[in-house]
């Protein structure tokens, strides 16, 4: 019989070990490392800027059969300004719940993840395909950890698919909207507040922009699964000073893009609006630039990855969500399914918990999964 409370505290020490973006991922990829070498998993920590780590987790067989790859992420979003009901990083059990940020995106995954492989690994079943683990830097600003991780993974075995334990309350996602991230910055030139004709006015520049975009579309097919692609702009900044024409603006906007789509011809929208507004007015000027992309993600649910994995839990139904994640990044290697436990809602926000009891089935599920693939 396993000991569920010892996996309980490995999940509530993830929890605390408080993987923002200004801390990094080194304090969590030890607490892994350390579950892992408890079973004697082969694991390695891959650190960099001091405090930055993915971990990777290799348990090798005969290699009769294709690989199964588990794929994490180690960080999370910082807890905001708003009031928790507990502090977010001190993993407060309560009602049969962790508290805490980053307990369901993706701790409880990756808790369910270690925890269901360190079990296989015990129990001495002799598998016919390798299980690979790995949990990266990153994932909720730049993916630094999952393009890492992928520059150097040629001694990786042929995969049968690609396992993301992301919440999603136990509901089988294949297919989610990509991620275009554009920061536009105009430059103007300096001038004194009272003698404004003297310079040029980056906002000014901006605000023109503002009013292309009121008319813009993006050009899209609706997709069957996805619908529409969206854009929202969702940062704005200029100025320095009440008595200063301010030389720079910048803003940023986010578009959640669909399978078809080429973010390239996107940003050529962008360029082509941009010659315009500088053709009747030759002080205009912007740039743009892409902070961050993500393609969207689309598994063929007739596969037979998809068909096995869906015997594997007992669950028919596949879905699309609206939300982006790493699984892109590695779509290259193998199918990919996205299932874990948590629910999606809770993400990002105050007082985000995990059910304990969800771990646990999570823990059966996916040695379930382990056993259909190599078994």
């Amino acid at each position: 019989m396993y000991n569920w409370d010892a996996m309980k505290e490995f999940l509530r020490k993830l929890v605390r070990a408080e993987t923002t973006a200004e801390k990094g991922e080194l304090a969590a990829a030890q607490i892994i490392s350390a579950e892992f070498g408890r079973s004697g998993v082969d694991c390695r920590i891959d650190s960099w800027d001091q405090t930055r780590a993915n971990v990777v987790g290799h348990v090798k067989s005969d290699g009769g059969r294709s690989a199964l790859l588990f794929v994490c992420h180690l960080d999370v979003v910082g807890p905001g300004e708003a009031k928790w009901e507990y502090p977010p990083f001190e993993a407060v059990e309560c009602d049969g719940r962790v508290c805490g940020r980053g307990s369901a995106d993706m701790k409880g995954g990756i808790a369910a993840a270690v925890t269901a492989i360190s079990q296989i690994v015990d129990s001495g079943t002799k598998l016919q395909g390798d299980i690979i683990f790995v949990a990266a830097a990153g994932e909720e600003t730049d993916s630094c950890g999952a393009k890492r991780f992928l520059r150097d993974c040629d001694w990786m075995p042929e995969l049968a698919g690609v396992v993301i334990p992301e919440p999603t309350d136990f509901e089988i996602v294949t297919a989610h909207r990509g991620m275009l991230w554009l920061n536009i910055t105009t430059k103007g030139k300096a001038a004194h507040g009272s003698t404004p004709e003297l310079g040029v006015n980056a906002i000014a520049s901006m605000k023109s922009i503002l009013d292309e975009l009121e008319d813009y579309k993006i050009a899209f097919e609706p997709h069957e699964l996805l619908g529409q692609c969206s854009m929202s702009i969702n940062k704005i900044a200029g100025g320095k000073a009440f008595n200063v024409v301010p030389d720079e603006c910048s803003m940023g906007i986010d578009i959640r893009t669909l399978p078809a789509q080429d973010h390239q011809a996107i940003i050529a929208d962008f360029e082509r609006i941009f010659a315009k507004l500088r053709s009747g007015n030759p002080q205009f000027d912007a740039e743009i630039s892409v902070f961050r992309e993500v393609e969207a993600l689309e598994t063929d649910c007739s596969s037979g990855f998809v068909e096995d994995f869906c015997a594997a839990v007992g669950i028919s139904r596949t879905r699309a969500v609206g939300f982006t994640t790493d699984a892109p990044h590695f779509a290259s290697l193998g199918p990919v399914v996205i299932f874990g436990p948590g629910k999606s809602e809770l993400c990002h926000k105050p007082d985000e918990y995990i059910d304990i009891a969800d771990v646990a089935k999570a823990v059966e599920y996916y040695k379930a999964i382990v056993l259909k693939f190599l078994g």
